[in-house]
């Protein structure tokens, strides 16, 4: 089970420069119910200043969930080249990239990680300019 409750919103330069990142993947990546390509097919894609102010996008800060747990994690959300875990910078390629990339603030997802089904609620959102 995926995130299908919630929509996922992506301004139009968010979304161009991840669809062009995703169409390089191995159609076996693209075809997965978990990946960025099959978030980028389902997203609904908006001009860039008709974003909600609390969306998950490129750059954005995340600060999320995990609900069994109750662990808070708070961290980047950036392109591959930007990664950098030391930074708090993740790429949106991961798997808890891939999930909430679109997602607002107050929505939850649920996500198959390396360890197993997650399910995490975001707590916050900010936009940054880099």
């Amino acid at each position: 089970m995926s995130n299908l409750k919630n929509n996922v919103i992506l301004g139009e330069d968010d979304f161009r420069m991840l669809k062009q990142y995703a169409e390089s993947f191995p159609s076996s990546v693209k075809e997965s119910e978990m990946s960025l390509s099959y978030e980028l097919n389902r997203a609904i894609v908006v001009e860039n200043d008709e974003l909600p102010a609390h969306s998950i996008r490129l750059n954005s800060y995340v600060r999320v969930r995990e609900l069994t747990t109750n662990k808070e994690m708070e961290f980047y959300i950036v392109m591959p080249a930007l990664a950098d875990i030391k930074q708090k910078k993740i790429s949106v390629l991961t798997p808890m990239g891939a999930a909430l990339i679109g997602l607002c603030k107050g929505e939850t997802v649920e996500w198959k990680m390396p360890a197993g089904m997650k399910k995490f609620e975001v707590l916050d959102v900010i936009q940054t300019h880099e």
